[in-house]
């Protein structure tokens, strides 16, 4: 008598496994990673090998010593979740602090939910927020190294732009006052070259490029990224509206920070993110407003990665209540 082999759903077989879009994924992400060693050099570089080295050799510790089950660092998750990881902290990172990150992002946030598929929360956010909240004086420390390509001091100051305007404001500035103080800050140097941040936000025009990539290779729908884009637009539109002083303008907030990274490569994660679509906007939604009432009101002057995680704990309700039409079922009304 044969076996029957039951397994979860879905039993649709294609062409695509785990590793062809984790490896798409990379592809994506090396425009962004290009440019932050033409402005960083050998640091970008550092950060790049030491996050995915350490990721990938973390994972296998746990899997073939601890758990003692199959080696799976060839589908290339944890080589993403250490790229992603490198390209989320400053560009004077130690390496020591990246491998502390690794440990929290695949020990704690993967493998203690069981591996790829188990895990509630982006992996390589949550070893962000881990560093931010443990080391928040080396985290916040934007000096840029010196470049091989462009003229650089290790002493040089990069402070974020929203960094600079937090602090103008706290001081009894304007933005327009802001602005005008630091010429750096403008639409120009965010799209096109290095503003001051992550080694992964040097360059939002890097970002897009991924981001067209990845809808080109149907890797991921852009539901969630224009719908977390879209609700920072309008939610800090109407603040800017109503006191432009006081208010950063929305194509600022969607240029800067880690808009374009957490809503491009890390919110759209398969594990973490909705499956439907009226699932995928609410999630995308609510991130786009978390991140612009964190940036307004909050301590910190960035917001995205603790609006993502935030909205990673809402992800398994939202698949409760937000599923599609069941395969074959009936509908009101004849539709």
């Amino acid at each position: 008598m044969r076996k029957l082999i039951v397994s979860p759903s879905p039993h649709i077989h294609s062409v695509e496994n785990t590793q062809r879009i984790m490896r798409d994924v990379i592809i994506a992400l090396c425009p962004s990673l290009l440019v932050s060693i033409y402005f960083f050099g050998f640091s970008a570089i550092k950060l790049a090998l030491v996050g995915v080295a350490s990721c990938v050799a973390v994972e296998y510790v746990i899997q073939k010593y601890i758990l003692k089950t199959q080696v799976t660092i060839n589908d290339y998750t944890a080589a993403l979740t250490g790229l992603l990881l490198a390209l989320n902290l400053p560009p004077s990172s130690p390496g020591w602090m990246i491998l502390i990150g690794s440990i929290v992002a695949i020990g704690v946030a993967k493998m203690t939910f069981g591996g790829l598929g188990q895990n509630i929360f982006n992996p390589a956010l949550v070893g962000r927020v881990f560093l931010l909240v443990s080391f928040p004086v080396l985290m916040t420390d934007w000096s840029v190294p010196a470049s091989w390509f462009r003229e650089g001091v290790d002493a040089a100051t990069g402070a974020t732009p929203l960094a600079l305007i937090k602090e103008g404001l706290s001081n009894g500035l304007t933005i327009e006052q802001i602005m005008a103080a630091n010429p750096e800050i403008s639409y120009v140097h965010m799209l096109f070259t290095k503003i001051g941040g992550s080694v992964g936000e040097v360059s939002a025009l890097a970002l897009i490029l991924g981001f067209v990539y990845l809808l080109v290779r149907r890797v991921i729908k852009p539901t969630i990224p224009l719908s977390i884009i879209g609700t920072i637009f309008v939610v800090s539109g109407i603040f800017w509206l109503a006191n432009p002083a006081q208010f950063t303008d929305p194509i600022f907030n969607i240029l800067t920070g880690g808009v374009l990274l957490g809503a491009i490569f890390m919110a759209t994660d398969y594990v973490t993110s909705p499956m439907s679509t009226t699932g995928q906007i609410i999630f995308g939604v609510g991130i786009g407003l978390l991140t612009v009432l964190i940036r307004y009101f909050g301590a910190y002057p960035e917001g995205v990665s603790f609006a993502i995680l935030i909205m990673n704990m809402v992800v398994p309700l939202l698949n409760k209540y937000c599923k599609p039409a069941r395969f074959g079922k009936e509908v009101k009304n004849g539709k």
